[in-house]
């Protein structure tokens, strides 16, 4: 089940964008599968993608392309990864940016290809012969609940969220969809992410925008500690608004600031809607000596299956934490520096069990829905942050039943 998080259904409208949607029969019939997105002349775009070796065709294409021209057009498909299919995916997915191109008068290195769905199985081109058409046909700038539901596979809703923001007198609209609930582990995780704003964001800034909204958003998300082959998070600038980012300027801090926001409700929402999730955990760790070691430390614990499972029974056995902070790799450990924390339910104290602790405190924190576990080191002033969720019978049931 989704973990308190609501479906948002009034988008506001990004000048520049249109989306259509279409059910292409890309793997099962009579649902959204395919999504286009068209953009306004002059569009910046920039990217973030997996780090799998064995990443996607369509994620190879769309980095060629990002380099090559600039995009105007959006082919995302569920269903199917296109991944581990080897030449011939290559080619299906240049082909089917030939054919959006084609029937939209764009050059085909101006089609940004986006897959995801099951792994290793032939792209099933009839359904882009279908889909492409149908979508074009319904390019809308409200189209963007319905584009939420047309990337889903696993997830049990759809993401989305919207900010606007008054900048000189101006209205800027950020506007975001995100796809996920498995697979997720950054770089990056088995996730889509668009984000659109109507704001002007020249194209020397784009790319290093993206790294930093990602690495503090999406790229801080895990669920079961596995990195997909076609995860992209996509930043996308129309500069219609007629506001005008440089930076070192307070207009860029106020449009950093919100996509910020919106980054991290849309990472956010992925975990929420995790496979199975029962609790949204958020893990803090303070005083490291580097964020190397604060994000090793944080890993360590939200993957620990152990851990994972004793959170979703609610079981406060503290030790799993203990053990997985004390193998995560941290080099001369003091530990009796180490403070741990659940909430504000302390549990170790300088390295040992908290005097004041007692087990239904700790089941009392761990029965909510959310909570914090808040890890001090003792090491330096380095603090991370990142979110994950339980591990509970439902996620081994969905992942074994996936492809049925």
């Amino acid at each position: 089940m989704a973990v308190n998080f609501t479906v948002f259904e009034d988008f506001a409208v990004v000048k520049g964008v249109r989306v259509g949607v279409a059910q292409a029969g890309v793997r099962k019939k009579d649902r959204d599968d395919m999504v286009i997105f068209e953009l306004a002349e002059g569009t910046q775009v920039a990217g973030v993608f997996t780090t799998n070796a064995f990443c996607a065709a369509p994620v190879h294409i769309c980095r060629r392309n990002l380099e090559k021209a600039d995009p105007r057009f959006l082919l995302i498909n569920t269903g199917n990864a296109n991944a581990g299919t080897g030449p011939k995916g290559f080619r299906n997915a240049e082909t089917t940016c030939e054919m959006l191109a084609k029937a939209a008068g764009v050059a085909p290195e101006q089609v940004l290809p986006f897959s995801t769905g099951v792994i290793g199985e032939p792209l099933n081109m009839e359904a882009f012969e279908r889909g492409i058409p149908a979508a074009l046909d319904n390019l809308a700038e409200d189209n963007w609940a319905r584009a939420g539901r047309g990337i889903m596979t696993t997830d049990t809703l759809p993401k989305g969220f919207s900010k606007q923001i008054e900048v000189e007198g101006k209205t800027v609209t950020i506007t975001g969809l995100s796809k996920g609930a498995g697979m997720i582990m950054p770089n990056m995780a088995t996730m889509l992410g668009f984000i659109a704003t109507d704001a002007a964001i020249p194209a020397t800034v784009m790319q290093g925008w993206a790294r930093k909204l990602a690495d503090k958003s999406f790229n801080r998300i895990t669920i079961d500690g596995d990195t997909s082959t076609n995860d992209s998070c996509m930043l996308i600038a129309t500069g219609q608004a007629g506001v005008s980012v440089e930076e070192g300027t307070a207009t860029a801090d106020a449009v950093f600031a919100a996509l910020e926001e919106v980054f991290r409700v849309l990472a956010q929402a992925i975990v929420r809607d995790g496979e199975g999730a029962t609790k949204f955990v958020t893990i803090d760790v303070e005083h490291a000596a580097s964020v190397r070691e604060a994000l090793d430390v944080a890993y360590t614990v939200a993957h620990s299956p152990l851990v994972k499972t004793a959170l979703y029974a609610s079981d406060a056995n503290w030790g799993r934490i203990l053990a997985a902070v004390g193998r995560s790799g941290v080099k001369d450990f003091d530990l009796e520096k180490v403070q741990i924390y659940l909430d504000d339910v302390q549990i170790v104290e300088d390295g040992g069990r908290c005097d004041s602790y007692t087990e239904e405190k700790g089941a009392g924190v761990l029965a909510h829905s959310e909570f914090t576990i808040r890890i001090e080191l003792g090491r330096g002033d380095v603090n991370e942050r990142l979110w994950t969720c339980d591990l509970s019978h439902d996620y081994v049931s969905i992942n074994a039943d996936y492809r049925s």
